[in-house]
């Protein structure tokens, strides 16, 4: 019978590496260590923030929303076009999410006073109050998360984290968020 292989996060970190060591030597141990740790740090950071908003009645998808209407600055307002592309979605699931968010009590729809054929999605106060409450207990997580690092590692991770990003971000500039050339 053969064995069933174990999910890579099963693994310690220093097995999956040497595991791929042995199967493909021409990988970089350092470099290996890095993209592992950080995959499994986000998908467990994911989960987590999941949870978080779960306990608040979101979902993530929903707090994506909150997100791009409270980064675009007060009043909090923008089209559901504009939504779609900061979100990475098609028109017809920010339609779909927007609809939920409505009758949520969210985000309102409304056309715009100003321009008849557009429609403008706006924060509610209690949608505003659920982003913040959302924020409040990702600080706290997040603090817990690196409470073994200090000031100046963290200031150092940070930057370098960012140089990472920024490259990744020059070298696929379309990559924000669908993948519709993966499909």
């Amino acid at each position: 019978m053969a064995e069933t292989p174990e999910p890579d996060d099963l693994l310690s970190l220093e097995d999956q590496i040497a595991a791929y060591q042995r199967e493909f030597q021409g990988l970089d141990p350092q470099v290996e260590q890095v993209v592992s740790a950080l995959s499994r740090l986000t998908r467990r950071m994911n989960v987590a923030y999941g949870r978080q908003s779960a306990t608040l009645g979101i979902s993530n998808a929903e707090w994506e929303v909150l997100k791009a209407l409270v980064l675009s600055g007060a009043p909090y307002r923008l089209g559901p076009g504009d939504l779609a592309k900061r979100l990475g979605l098609t028109p017809a699931a920010m339609t779909h999410r927007i609809d939920r968010m409505v009758n949520e009590g969210l985000v309102t729809r409304e056309r715009d006073a100003d321009n008849r054929v557009r429609v403008i999605v706006e924060l509610t106060s209690d949608g505003r109050e659920k982003w913040m409450e959302a924020m409040r207990q990702a600080t706290v997580f997040e603090a817990d998360l690196l409470q073994d690092l200090s000031s100046e590692e963290r200031g150092a991770l940070g930057e370098m984290l960012s140089r990472v990003l920024r490259r990744v971000e020059e070298d696929q500039p379309d990559a924000e968020g669908r993948l519709t050339d993966l499909g």
